[in-house]
This record gives structure tokens, sequence and C-alpha cells, in this order.
């Protein structure tokens, strides 16, 4: 059935039984992904999920139901569940439903050239990335991985008063990660990417790079315990902002659960810090013209030359605030209630280089990979404790690699402690916490335990 059709009928449901308020929310994904192991297809992934989500206002409460089929079984499941669920609901939270935005902006994220690429061609690019670690280096013993994919997705979502829009959005990805072993050291290099341009996928330069990485932290070891300068370098700064990121949300302020709450317009950052919230960045792996409510989405930045400008906020949360609402709506999936996210999440770059960095560190470490964050990072105290490795660098030069470390402090106080930016802004794959991006960053003073 059409969804226009599946949404008119739904509608019609719903009013029957005393249903006030409605929305449908349909999302369809397409996923596809290849692992190469020794030449030979090791894992080989299709698949496809879709349904509609609806929540119902009834007797001033809003239930929520979700179906996988858009038939009309599926619609009575619909409008009984939700109906069902409104009556058993506790929250007293107000949920709005939202009329629609007066415009929404254009959005460059869908690619029909790489929609248009081939199941052989990833294939082929995968079996490419494998034979190219190899041919980089005698020293590469094994290619653990070596994975291209593809991801699509479609958002529709109407409701009853008025609301009615759609999206579509694509994006590539690959990985290579090499074994390189050197007498009894054994080491690991990787480097992924992702776009929406299948042109910019280089097998030859990305293997290069990753075994690069593993050759150069050969006969790694430690370095004594104590306070060290340090060049976080983009992905691991990146990795940080991910970890965090929760703390800029406006549900978790009102939840207790930011550190942040009550410091809007005070300065909480480096002056020279921007964080930036773009969902209208050109073919960024979470741009979209609208968010899971249907706000129209807009650029903001979050962080401002170092003052805390705005949190992330939904309808539900810009309304106790007496705010608007920032578009930062997300829903995972049809299945997922009405949370918040950042989209393209980003520090703004700064005008200085990787190289230019290091020679501006002087005597410190450059942390390349940390290990942990999950369990070794604490969202609402801001503290971390993560493994960690990197090089060590004399005189603005890198002297050694550096294992078997602990990188510890706060989340709060590293964004005060900000010295350098550069310029080297690169983006992570996409995920449920937004499309968090950041350049390498100098920070004045993290702690390392080593030996």
């Amino acid at each position: 059935m059409d969804i226009r059709e599946f949404k008119d009928q739904v509608f019609a449901a719903g009013r029957e039984v005393g249903l006030e308020d409605m929305e449908v929310y349909v999302s369809r994904s397409k996923d596809f992904s290849v692992r190469i192991y020794q030449t030979e297809v090791d894992d080989y992934t299709v698949s496809v999920e879709q349904g509609v989500g609806f929540r119902a206002r009834f007797a001033g409460k809003v239930g929520y139901a979700y179906v996988e089929a858009l038939d009309q079984d599926s619609i009575k499941l619909l409008v009984e569940g939700a109906k069902e669920n409104a009556q058993i609901i506790d929250s007293t939270d107000e949920i709005v439903f939202f009329e629609g935005s007066p415009e929404y902006p254009e959005v460059s994220a869908y690619s029909e050239e790489l929609e248009g690429v081939s199941a052989e061609e990833k294939i082929e690019f995968a079996k490419s990335l494998e034979a190219e670690a190899f041919a980089a280096d005698p020293r590469v013993s094994m290619v653990n991985w070596s994975t291209a994919g593809y991801g699509e997705t479609e958002v529709y979502i109407a409701n009853t008063k008025g609301l009615e829009q759609s999206y579509n959005r694509n994006g590539a990805f690959s990985y290579v990660a090499a074994v390189v072993k050197e007498g009894e050291t054994v080491k690991t290099g990787g480097r992924f990417r992702f776009d929406n341009d299948w042109t910019k996928f280089d097998a030859t330069k990305q293997a290069q790079e990753a075994v690069a990485e593993g050759v150069s932290l050969l006969n790694a070891s430690s370095v004594k315990s104590g306070d060290y300068r340090v060049l976080l370098r983009y992905d691991v700064a990146r990795d940080l902002l991910s970890t965090f990121s929760s703390v800029f949300s406006a549900e978790a302020v009102q939840k207790g659960l930011s550190l942040l709450g009550g410091k809007l317009g005070e300065q909480i950052a480096n002056p020279q810090l921007t964080l930036v919230d773009d969902p209208l960045l050109a073919n960024g792996g979470a741009s979209a013209p609208f968010d899971g409510e249907g706000v129209a989405t807009k650029t903001k930045e979050v962080i401002s030359q170092g003052k805390l400008v705005t949190f992330l906020h939904n309808l539900k949360t810009a309304k106790k605030d007496g705010v608007e609402s920032t578009g930062n709506a997300f829903r995972a999936s049809f299945k997922s209630p009405v949370g918040i996210s950042p989209s393209n999440f980003y520090i703004q770059p700064g005008d200085k280089s990787y190289e230019e960095l290091v020679k501006e560190l002087g005597n410190g470490l450059i942390i390349i990979d940390v290990q942990g964050t999950h369990s070794g990072a604490n969202a609402v105290s801001g503290d971390f404790s993560l493994g960690a490795y990197g090089y060590l660098v004399e005189n603005g030069e890198i002297t050694r690699a550096v294992d078997q470390i602990t990188v510890a402090g706060n989340f709060f106080k590293l964004l005060e402690s900000v010295e350098e930016i550069g310029a080297d802004l690169e983006f992570g794959i996409p995920g449920y916490g937004g499309n968090v991006g950041s350049p390498s960053l100098i920070i004045e003073k993290l702690a390392i335990a080593g030996n």
C-alpha cells in the first residue's frame, strides 16, 4: 500500500475510535557490507528494515505503537495499540504534535551515483584493500579487517496538524586493519573512510596509511608517569567528543545528568574553540532537512568562541525551558521513542596542519588511539581514564612510539585547556550519537600513567 494512502486510512481509523492528534513516522533503511579475509568473501550481509511508528493522543495522554508492514491488519494494530498504551502511560510530560515549520531547507545528502555502485564493485574494492595492505610492507603478517559497505535511509513523517515531509540519505564506508610483525613485536594499524562519493575511495592510499601506522608503532614502550602536554589526534579528539556529546542535550541537563546546567552564556572552553551542530552540511552523514518530530533543522553554534550558546532541544525539552526547538529530536528507527541527538557535530577547524601541531607541541605526547570509552568515561562527571598509545615528541619531532599508558582527565577541563586547534577536521562513521568530527587538538596538560 502507498504510504500516503496508508497514512490517510490510519488517521481515519484513529478518529473512529476517539484518537485526537495523530502522527506516523515511517523509516526504511537498507544496509550492505562485505568483509574479505585471505582473498575470499568472509562475511556478506544485506538487510532491509522498514516500518511505521505511530503516536496518538487519547484522553490527554499519548500512546505509541509500531508495525513493520503497510497493510489493513497493520492499521488496526496501530490504532488499537496506541489507544491502549495511552491509557496506561504515567508520564506527565506534555507531548507536542508539530504543525510544521514555515519552510524547510534544501539538503544534499543523497547520491544517485553512489546508489548505482554495484555489490561486485564494493567486493572488488574490499579485496583491493587487503591486497594493497599486503603489498605495502613485507612485515604485514595478516589483514584482519578489509571491509566495504553501503547504507541508505528514507524517512517520511506526517500528522493530523498538516505536517508532511520526507527525505533520503546514503553513504558508503570502508575499513582496513593490518597486523605488522617484526621479531616478537606485533602491532596493528587501521584506517576507515565514510563518504557518499565513491570516487573518493582509494584502496591503495587507505591501505598504505593503515600499514604505515602499524609499522610506526613497532618497538613501542611506555613513558614515566606524570602530567604531559598532549596532542590528541583528530580521531581521538573525535572519540572523546562523541563520548561526552550527551552533556549538551537539554534532556540530560533537565534531568541533572549534565554539569553544564545553568552555564548558558558562560565561558566553558578556550575562546578559540567553537562547537558546531550542522544538519545542513553538504553530503554529511547526519544531514537532514527536518528532525525526528518534523521541525526544520538549522545550523547552530553550541559553543561559540568558548561560550556555551545553546543546548540541543527537541519539542518537549524546548517547551520546558521556554525556548524553541533546535531541531535535534532523534529517532533511531520507527520503533524508537523521540530523544535528542546531535547531527553533524564538530569542532570548527583551525588553520594549522597536523605537522605544524607536532612542531608546536614541542615536548609531549601524541595520542592516536584510546580504548575503553564505554567503561572508562563518565558522561556525568566528565572524568575519563583510558588505555592509550601514540608517540613521544621531543623538540618538535616524533622520536618513538609509546604504548602501555593510560591517559586520564576531565572533559570539561579539557575544553578549557585546549591550546591549539588543527585544520585536519575528520568525521567518524555516523551512528545513533550523530556524525561527530574533530580536528587534532593540543591540550595543555593531561595525566599519563606509565612506568
